[in-house]
């Protein structure tokens, strides 16, 4: 039987990484890595994350990488996202894979959105444990690190933190969740068994940055 093609929904994170290769392992081949960033600071929506550091993330997994700049606005923001997947899923994906937890407005919009532009959506994260996720992504052989925070939930010791057994125990004595869900936090991820090549971060340093949020951001200078 022919694997079904996809695309999968890309943040750079480990919740989008993990979807995407619990999607692959099942019998999912994921053809595009769609990624959408701000069109002021060229960077990720949701995580910051530079875009040409998600550039050598997708060559190190070996997967085309599509970024698309959107606004702010959440109602240009949804017919830009329908925009870019229809430009993308043609007749042969009807597939798009989503590493949504439990955020029920957040899986109702995906089914919502996939629905009126006739794609199915996969969500191999959903419903399962926060804690149980994360120790799965990293007994999968997974390397992430918190490139953002925040400020009033996390430090700045936590910025640039790799994701790992102690650091989730700290994470639930404080009474986050351990996958960040609620926009705790957020990761990058630099290795794994679908990468290709580890993704080292030579030069970075915490920032504060303040707005209707304290946030920490990891300001990745310099990596390979």
């Amino acid at each position: 039987m022919s694997k079904k093609s996809a695309i999968s929904s890309w943040s750079g994170g480990k919740d989008s990484c993990l979807a995407c290769y619990k999607a692959m392992l099942q019998g999912y081949q994921v053809d595009y890595l769609l990624n959408f960033i701000s069109s002021d600071s060229k960077r990720g929506c949701f995580h910051g994350i530079e875009s040409g550091l998600m550039k050598l993330q997708a060559e190190s997994i070996g997967i085309q990488l599509i970024q698309k700049e959107v606004t702010a606005d959440m109602k240009k923001y949804e017919e830009e996202f329908k925009d870019a997947v229809r430009a993308l899923a043609g007749n042969e994906i009807k597939q798009m894979v989503f590493g949504d937890i439990f955020l029920l407005d957040q899986v109702n919009w995906v089914e919502r959105v996939c629905g009126d532009i006739g794609i199915t959506p996969v969500e191999p994260l959903w419903n399962n444990k926060p804690e149980d996720i994360v120790n799965e992504f990293l007994d999968s052989g997974f390397e992430a690190v918190i490139v953002s925070a925040q400020a009033e939930k996390l430090g700045k010791e936590f910025i640039g933190r790799h994701i790992d057994k102690k650091l989730i125990c700290e994470l639930k004595e404080r009474r986050v969740c351990p996958c960040g869900e609620n926009g705790e936090f957020h990761t990058l991820v630099i290795d794994g068994p679908i990468f290709k090549k580890r993704i080292e971060i030579t030069k970075a340093d915490p920032i504060l940055k303040e707005g209707f949020w304290k946030h920490w951001f990891l300001d990745i200078k310099e990596y390979n």
